[in-house]
C-alpha cells in the first residue's frame, strides 16, 4: 500500500513530525507502539526501513517521529518529501505494545525514541486503573524535549502519570533532572521489582538499562525493549 504525506512540522533542528494517510483503506488496524516499514527504490536499490507509530489509531492516518541522518539514505528521501508525495508501505506490525495495561510501568526513551511512547502512555492511561506509570525521557538539550506539552498536559490530567525528562547537556537555566536516563533508573524504580519496563532508543542505552535491570533481579519477561541502530 502506500502513504502519501499531508503534513510535518519541526520538533527540533533536524527533527520533524510527519503526519501520513493510506487512501487504500478506510482504517488502518494497528496497536499502540508498532511500527510501519517503508520501501523505496533508492540509489538503484530496495531499501527497506521501520519506523515506530508515534499516534494512536486515527481512522487511516497515521504519525511518525524522525531525524534526519545526513549519511543515510531513507530518511534524507522522507525529509525531502512534499504534502501529497506517496511511499511505499507495508501494513503496521510489531510486539513492542503494552503487555498488561494494569500493571504498574516504567517507560524509557532517548530521542526519537519516544515516538512509540506517544502512543503508549496515553494508551495506558486510557484504561481504568490507579496504576503508575512513569515516563522517563533522555535527551542532550531542553529544546529537544519532543512533545514535552503533550506530556505534560497528559501528567496534568492523570495523577497516576509522572513525566521525566532529563538533559545530558543541560543549560545553566535549566532547574529538571540531568544526566542519562541510567542515573535515574533506581530512583524510577524505588524498592519494587514487579513493574514491567519499556526501553526505546539506541542500542547502548538500551543494553546498559537491560543490565541494570538484570542486576537488580527483574525477569526478562518484565523488560519490554526495542533498539533504533
Amino acid at each position: 500500500m502506500k502513504a502519501t504525506l499531508i503534513s510535518t512540522y519541526e520538533l527540533a533542528p533536524q527533527v520533524r513530525h510527519f503526519v501520513f494517510g493510506v487512501p487504500e483503506v478506510e482504517r488502518l488496524h494497528f496497536k499502540a507502539g508498532q511500527f510501519v516499514s517503508f520501501n523505496e527504490l533508492l540509489n538503484g536499490k530496495k531499501i527497506t526501513r521501520p519506523y515506530s507509530i508515534a499516534s494512536l489509531p486515527d481512522g487511516n492516518r497515521f504519525e511518525l517521529c524522525l531525524n534526519v541522518v545526513q549519511e543515510g539514505i531513507f530518511s534524507p528521501f522522507l525529509f525531502q518529501m512534499k504534502p501529497g508525495d506517496s511511499v511505499e508501505m507495508s501494513a503496521p506490525l510489531g510486539f513492542f505494545v503494552v503487555r498488561n495495561p494494569t500493571k504498574e510501568a516504567l517507560f524509557i526513551a532517548t530521542g526519537t525514541g519516544i515516538a512509540p511512547f506517544r502512543a503508549m502512555a496515553p494508551d495506558y492511561l486510557s484504561h481504568p486503573h490507579d496504576a503508575q506509570l512513569t515516563l522517563l525521557f533522555g535527551v542532550r538539550h531542553e529544546n529537544s524535549i519532543y512533545y514535552r506539552d503533550q506530556f505534560e498536559e497528559l501528567a496534568r490530567r492523570h495523577p497516576n502519570f509522572n513525566f521525566w525528562p532529563t538533559l545530558s547537556r543541560a543549560e545553566p537555566s535549566w532547574t529538571g533532572r540531568t544526566g542519562h536516563v541510567q542515573v535515574h533508573l533506581l530512583e524510577a524504580i524505588g524498592d519494587r521489582r514487579d513493574l514491567d519496563v519499556y526501553i526505546c532508543g539506541l542500542k547502548a542505552m538500551v543494553d546498559d538499562v537491560r543490565a541494570i535491570l538484570k542486576a537488580l533481579g527483574f525477569d526478562r519477561k518484565q523488560i519490554v525493549f526495542e533498539k533504533y541502530d
